[in-house]
């Protein structure tokens, strides 16, 4: 029993009797038991009394209270007192409960971090036995010279460096940048080309002498154009060669001097949207060079939207050959050429490509395969290669972002074809 109730129930009782009145005790008595003397156990103020029994059997005695009982306004305090009590009792044990709660809470939380602290040092020790394996693999491979294609294609990308963003500003997030692509050791010339706000239309461009020039933004030369479609644009020997606006037709500006040289229709090639790549439209005609000359990416009706690849004169634009693929076209979000191999891209998600198919033009063989790539945003315009340096010149929503290429060493080819 709570110490209220017990508490309350003498209260009750008293409060019927008041201090100092005589009250009237009435009590069935059997015939045998006349004697109306008793004890009265249930309180020790009531002792044997004297009285009498009447004719039903019932004893009469009168008991007289003392005046030294608790008054009723300190009865009023004393339970006050006690529910105040009772009250912090509870708060105190509503207190220790939810400290319970709380530390079997904590308990729980810690044994969750644990596991997931375990799980990201897993990976972490994971990441470092990779690069200790891939430092130690490098450390064997000698680095492939610039513009040499002695190696056995494509091995991996690295994490992607964010150089800037664009001159331009955010709403230009449609362009494409670069190094001259041609394999000369002379060659230092940066460009960038942000297309104008309708992600289509090619007006302006930027060259810098130096990759410290492009970065401090300082020492460019600034061209207006005016009739540029697309981010399709490449540099190859100081020359720009882009998709002349609204056609099929293919161009060529000198840089020195600002003044376009040179235009030629791309045979069967389509235009205006017909089979661009996913997510990057207007981008028809797609220039790439590498190690081995200038070429260009393109669909055709004839071949239902597959990727085409023709290798360009560069001094007459006229076509010298072509090759064509079994891979939809608008299926990519992107390609370039290294050594005369061509490497498609399809994304995988909005922070992630994957490299997945290859074409030999040399063999004229094509075979998948599964190299991943970061990105910082989720579409891709622009993509250049430079044989100088082998890096990749990425055009990301409006930054400015490069990647490392790593190529396979002819050793591991060879040891790799018993197998």
């Amino acid at each position: 029993m709570k110490p209220t109730l017990a508490l309350q129930i003498p209260l009750l009782l008293l409060l019927l009797v008041l201090p100092g009145q005589p009250q009237s005790l009435k009590e069935e008595s059997t015939p045998s038991s006349v004697n109306c003397d008793k004890k009265q156990p249930a309180h020790e103020l009531v002792k044997s009394v004297p009285g009498s029994v009447d004719e039903d059997g019932l004893c009469h005695c009168i008991v007289h209270l003392p005046n030294n009982l608790i008054p009723l306004n300190q009865l009023e305090q004393l339970q006050s007192i006690t529910q105040e009590l009772m009250d912090k009792y509870d708060q105190e044990l509503s207190r220790v409960a939810n400290a319970s709660l709380t530390l079997k809470l904590l308990a729980d939380s810690d044994q969750r971090n644990l596991r997931a602290y375990r799980q990201e040092l897993d990976v972490l020790e994971s990441r470092l036995s990779d690069c200790e394996r891939e430092k130690c693999q490098e450390a064997s491979d000698p680095p492939v010279p610039p513009g040499s294609c002695a190696h056995a294609g494509l091995q991996k990308v690295s994490r992607p460096l964010v150089v800037q963003l664009n001159w331009r500003g955010f709403s230009h997030k449609a362009g494409v940048w670069g190094r001259d692509a041609a394999p000369d050791l002379d060659s230092s010339l940066y460009w960038v080309a942000p297309l104008g706000s309708d992600n289509r239309y090619f007006d302006y461009y930027r060259l810098y002498k130096s990759y410290d020039d492009l970065v401090l933004m300082k020492d460019f030369v600034e061209r207006k154009m005016g009739y540029g479609d697309g981010s399709g644009n490449t540099v190859y020997e100081n020359f720009m060669y882009f998709n002349y606006y609204g056609t099929r037709d293919i161009a060529k500006v000198n840089l020195s001097s600002n003044t376009l040289v040179l235009q030629r229709t791309l045979p069967s090639a389509t235009y205006n949207n017909r089979f661009s790549y996913a997510g990057v439209p207007w981008k028809d005609i797609d220039f790439a060079g590498d190690e081995k000359g200038l070429w260009v990416l393109y669909a055709t009706e004839e071949s239902k939207g597959n990727l085409v690849v023709s290798r360009l004169n560069t001094s007459t634009l006229e076509v010298e050959k072509t090759w064509r693929t079994s891979q939809y076209k608008p299926a990519m979000s992107g390609a370039f050429m290294a050594c005369g191999v061509l490497y498609a891209l399809r994304p995988l998600s909005t922070r992630q490509e994957e490299i997945f198919y290859a074409f030999d033009t040399t063999t004229g063989r094509e075979r998948h395969l599964s190299i991943l790539l970061d990105k910082m945003l989720e579409t891709l315009h622009g993509i250049n290669y430079s044989p100088l340096d082998h890096k990749l010149y990425v055009y990301n929503d409006g930054y400015l972002i490069n990647y490392d290429l790593s190529f396979l060493t002819l050793k591991h080819k060879q040891s790799k074809r018993p197998a």
